[in-house]
């Protein structure tokens, strides 16, 4: 258990990441009268998205409104929050965590805590394909969950990046009968009997060759352009990005971390507690597969596991004097 030291007395605990894991976090922890500090970067994974779905209460809420209410609601129990970026981290009697420093927050201080919340997220990297990012977020997409309803009954197409495409194309093809796979950089070797048997089944086309850009007009999707020059008319465009875990602290802290298809992501218990004592991972750097909901769902989980780690070690330590 890391222990509060005399310079370190301004933070029980330290929240890095802004998102719905870390503010959920910080809101138990505030709500628990312990001094917390949130460092944000401001760098929401879901910024491109004009709307959230799927989360209770909060289904068609914009980001940006999202977070704005999570970071008026921490404020009211003293939280504070800093826009800043967390650069560096170390563990010893406590855990102190280096900042980039702003105009506000004064050029590389360091804070101290007694526990440390990971809530970083992860990044999405789109295929070097031409218009794509800046399209991402509004008809090319990645979450059918997420967006499916929106565009529902749309010409669709999805863009592969590996065979694994072929489980997007099929997921898909629930909230539209007009689904193309576009193999793009995919080999047709590279499908299986049961992809095309499936495939079939689901009724979607699959169009080998590369894809060189977007067609858009009047600032909609209207086609897929292939480079031999062919035009397929779509509506809409999903591609699965590759996920890039924001993890670097926890690496540094000598967190145990585990390889997955979708990157190397940390080991954690059931509360979110990685394998150094006081250090913890909420949201997606906890894991690839957590939407705004369960993101939530696991930082106050974390926030509450470690109040009470901090309760007893407390009692503990009164008790032994």
């Amino acid at each position: 258990m890391v222990t509060v030291t005399e310079k370190a007395a301004a933070y029980e605990v330290i929240v890095v990441g802004g998102g719905a894991a870390g503010l959920s976090a910080a809101l138990v922890l505030g709500r628990a009268r312990r001094r917390t500090l949130v460092v944000d970067a401001g760098e929401p994974r879901n910024a491109p998205a004009a709307h959230m779905q799927g989360y209770l209460s909060r289904d068609g809420m914009s980001p940006a409104e999202f977070l704005a209410v999570g970071r008026a609601e921490i404020a009211r129990y003293g939280v504070e929050l800093v826009r800043d970026r967390a650069v560096d981290a170390t563990v010893g009697e406590d855990f102190a965590v280096r900042l980039a420093g702003d105009a506000s927050s004064g050029a590389g201080r360091t804070v101290h805590a007694r526990q440390l919340v990971v809530a970083t997220g992860l990044r999405d990297e789109l295929p070097p394909v031409p218009g794509l990012a800046g399209r991402f977020g509004r008809d090319v997409l990645h979450c059918p969950y997420c967006h499916g309803w929106e565009v529902r009954d749309q010409a669709f197409g999805v863009l592969a990046t590996t065979a694994a495409s072929v489980h997007q194309a099929l997921m898909v093809s629930q909230w539209s009968k007009d689904v193309t796979l576009f193999l793009h950089r995919v080999a047709e070797s590279e499908l299986t009997g049961e992809d095309l048997r499936r495939l079939a089944a689901a009724g979607v086309r699959v169009v080998p060759g590369e894809v060189a850009g977007l067609v858009v007009a009047d600032d909609r999707l209207t086609g897929v352009r292939l480079a031999d020059g062919r035009v397929h008319e779509r509506e809409v465009l999903f591609v699965a990005p590759r996920a890039v875990p924001r993890t670097d602290l926890l690496v540094r802290l000598g967190a145990e971390m585990t390889e997955t298809p979708f990157g190397a992501y940390p080991v954690v218990d059931g509360r979110g507690l990685t394998t150094v004592p006081g250090l913890w991972a909420a949201g997606n750097a906890s894991g690839f597969a957590e939407q705004v909901v369960n993101a939530a769902s696991r930082g106050y989980r974390a926030g509450a596991a470690i109040n009470g780690e901090l309760l007893m070690a407390d009692l503990d330590a009164t008790a032994s004097h």
